[in-house]
């Protein structure tokens, strides 16, 4: 498997988010989201674990009611079966995540 750099080739998205997988290996997704200025997105209540750590940029999240700051190099974990979503992210430089799905089972 070739190496994968994280912040090249980023998709010149106009508005939104762009995930990309990186990997799916037994239980576990490894995925690369982009968000461009502002970005909101709906409520998530995954039945997976998520572990998302934020590689560039700053935002705010919501998890289970309750607002968090996420800044360059900074991680959160998301226990399955939480609601959350995020409420912004910055503009310059654009959010470059890296999440892990933890599923219980094999996918």
């Amino acid at each position: 498997m070739p190496p994968v750099n994280l912040f090249s080739v980023l998709p010149g998205l106009p508005q939104g988010e762009s995930f990309e997988e990186l990997l799916r290996h037994r239980n576990i997704v490894v995925e690369r989201i982009v968000s461009t200025a502002g970005t909101e997105s709906k409520i998530y209540n995954q039945p997976q674990d998520e572990w998302v750590a934020l590689l560039q940029g700053e935002a705010q999240l919501e998890l289970d009611g309750e607002e968090i700051t996420l800044r360059r190099g900074e991680s959160c974990f998301i226990p399955a079966h939480t609601p959350h979503r995020v409420v912004t992210t910055s503009a310059e430089p654009r959010c470059i995540w890296l999440a892990i799905h933890i599923f219980a089972d094999e996918q």
